[in-house]
């Protein structure tokens, strides 16, 4: 131990210096010139001069890893430089299809500077989280997390604890850099089965594993889960000439850069690379999702610049969906709201894209007949992000004989007795369109979050009413009585006062809600409301010829024809009449052209799936408030889809016509 503070200080500089110099050959370049033994007795050395001499302890010091209480919360960090998303490719077809934005966007002699081709650097694409480092003078000052792309959170404490990471640069200067943040397969393996011991739940994959970690409040957690680095972009304060030295002046700096990355003359190049990596991808200890495309030259990058949502000199272009075997346990028939009748597989539960599935559409009849996917049968299912696996392949080599066929019934309970198939369709559907199954189900939407949205009154509840025969149509729940509940099983005084409550809130209704409410077939909700704008008011609606309604931009002649004849139909008109008599609806407003004026103006939105924090209702208020059109459906004037999780056929007809698709992250940044 140093006998004095001027000693103290020389020995703890040479310590830093061969601890950061053993952790950096260590964890960045994977080379272990010294045992772990020998380097924790160089740690517990500098730690114990550092009590003694607490004044010299500094921000950097390999004792500052993790260091101080457990934080209450995460702070917010405004992000300097925007944080963009990449569009996606996933097909060779894709990605020569941007090569040609690219060079149709860059200037003849920049073209030909390069023989008329383009440059790129493929890098892979590492499934982990994104974050952004803010160095001054050579110190990490900030580590934040991507966040909406404009505010993140503030994770410093934990991402220090990431060996792989400098707390000091190799040289003293200002800059903010981004990276991915991930697990490695051991680490996770490992993790989980420590969860298992503990009967926590599993992490599903290594990006949610990394995020959990990440935003743990407590260092030591964090420490002791062994996150890992690589670090791609220098996004402020230099400006090498190329995507290339980009990444070696990162190296020079001290940070970890992945070294598979390729410079590639031509796009011909770029798609041999992410063939190559399909193979290769599990060959390593980090997970791999694809291949990001960088247009090398700096220059070339700043001319092609950035859409409202990503840059237009990058893609991430993705390995094809995961595909996994498992075996169908049964087929089961779904009935929908309006009668329709659907097949699923359940499946035995199994792993694939990074989640565990246990069914799978089979979409109609003549899928199933296509497919001849038989009970017990061996098959191969994919799934793309969170939409429901479909079956792709029956392994018929792996039958035992035992499979059975699946028959078609004539009838089935929940539709109250016969079913039929639609003429012209290979969907089936109930005969008897007010059985019970049906009832219930337009009862579960009648309440519903994008209808009325009552909130206490869940399919449980309204299971009870039905069988009680305190309500049979939509009205009656708006006569009932505290007693009446009080009488049901498992509803006490509060839950009853609670429900009333909820009922009472929703006696005025919006229009668009309104016609959601009555299950009108063909309309959903953004049709709904498209109608309740170009109407106006619901006399209006009811008195609409079907020539008015199809003048609606996305009302087609299948939905106009559906909403006039089902305003004309004598049952329905009593059903509207006697809601009537119980709530009062809401008329949208008129809104001038200067109250319309916001950052979306001119541009229309189609909205698809479930997206992640905004309901549907808040994302159509928020472009409408910004001077946006929603619409129902896709068409070449629509600007933008705006696609969440298990997006549909909207999302098909989008890409088909070449429409822009945007998640919720992107869709944020247009507003900001």
């Amino acid at each position: 131990m140093a006998s004095n503070k001027e000693e103290a200080k020389r020995r703890i500089t040479k310590l830093r210096e061969a601890i950061n110099h053993y952790r950096y050959l260590y964890h960045v370049e994977n080379i272990s010139e010294i045992s772990d033994e020998a380097l924790d007795s160089l740690k517990y050395e500098l730690a114990k001069l550092e009590e003694s001499f607490p004044d010299l302890i500094t921000p950097d010091s390999p004792t500052q890893r993790v260091a101080g209480k457990p934080l209450e919360k995460f702070e917010k960090v405004v992000h300097v430089m925007p944080q963009w998303s990449f569009n996606d490719a996933f097909t060779p077809e894709d990605i020569r299809a941007f090569d040609e934005r690219v060079r149709k966007n860059l200037p003849s002699e920049a073209l030909a500077k390069e023989g008329g081709k383009v440059s790129y650097v493929c890098e892979l694409k590492i499934d982990g989280l994104h974050t952004v480092l803010t160095y001054e003078k050579g110190l990490l000052k900030i580590a934040a997390t991507r966040g909406d792309g404009k505010v993140g959170e503030n994770v410093t404490m934990n991402v220090k604890t990431i060996e792989s990471i400098p707390l000091r640069l190799k040289e003293s200067v200002d800059v903010i850099v981004e990276g991915e943040v991930w697990l490695g397969r051991r680490q996770l393996e490992r993790l989980n089965l420590e969860r298992v011991d503990k009967g926590e739940a599993l992490f599903a994959n290594p990006r949610n594993a990394a995020a959990g970690t990440l935003r743990q409040l407590n260092p030591k957690i964090v420490s002791a889960r062994k996150l890992d680095t690589f670090i791609y972009d220098l996004s402020h304060g230099e400006a090498p000439q190329t995507q290339e030295t980009e990444l070696k002046r990162l190296a020079e700096l001290g940070f970890k850069v992945n070294k598979h990355y390729e410079f590639c003359s031509d796009i011909e190049a770029v798609i041999k690379f992410w063939q190559k990596w399909q193979k290769k991808k599990d060959s390593q200890d980090y997970w791999i999702d694809g291949v990001v495309v960088k247009v090398n030259e700096r220059a070339n990058q700043e001319t092609l610049g950035y859409t409202g949502k990503a840059p237009r000199f990058a893609i991430a272009f993705k390995f094809p969906a995961e595909q996994a075997t498992t075996i169908v346990e049964n087929i089961v028939l779904q009935v929908g709201r309006q009668g329709t009748i659907t097949p699923v597989a359940n499946l035995k539960p199994t792993l694939v894209a990074g989640s565990t599935v246990s069914r799978a559409t089979l979409h109609n009849e003549d899928e199933i007949k296509r497919l001849d996917v038989r009970v017990g049968d061996t098959v191969i299912i994919q799934k793309a992000g969170d939409v429901i696996p479909d079956i792709m392949k029956v392994l018929t080599e792996m039958r035992s004989g035992k499979e059975k066929v699946f028959k078609w019934p004539k009838e089935l309970p929940a539709c109250g007795g016969a079913i039929e198939r639609i003429p012209g369709q290979a969907a089936w559907r109930c005969v008897d369109k007010n059985s019970f199954a049906q009832l219930t189900r337009k009862f579960y939407h009648f309440v519903s979050k994008h209808a009325f949205d009552i909130e206490k009154l869940g399919p449980r509840v309204i299971d009870q009413l039905l069988e009680a025969g305190l309500i049979s149509t939509f009205a009656d729940i708006f006569k009932i009585k505290k007693g009446d509940l009080l009488a049901l099983p498992r509803i006490a005084l509060k839950s009853a006062d609670n429900l009333i409550s909820s009922i009472n809130e929703r006696r005025q209704v919006p229009l668009h809600r309104f016609i959601i409410g009555l299950s009108i077939p063909n309309v959903g909700e953004e049709t709904a409301e498209d109608i309740a704008n170009y109407f106006g008011s619901l006399a209006k609606i009811q008195e609409a010829k079907l020539e008015d309604l199809q003048q609606i931009e996305g009302v087609g002649e299948i939905v106009a024809q559906s909403v006039h004849d089902w305003f004309r139909d004598a049952n329905n008109k009593k059903l509207v009449q006697e809601l009537l008599n119980q709530i009062t609806i809401k008329n949208p407003e008129k809104k001038t052209r200067e109250k319309d004026r916001g950052k979306l103006e001119g541009q229309t939105f189609v909205l698809t799936g479930t997206l992640p924090t905004l309901s549907r209702d808040e994302a159509k208020e928020l472009i409408k408030k910004n001077g946006g059109e929603v619409s129902s459906s896709v068409s070449s004037k629509t600007s933008y889809v705006l696609a969440g999780n298990e997006a549909g056929s909207k999302l098909d007809q989008a890409i088909k016509l070449g429409v822009e698709v945007i998640d919720e992250d992107e869709f944020k940044k247009m507003l900001k």
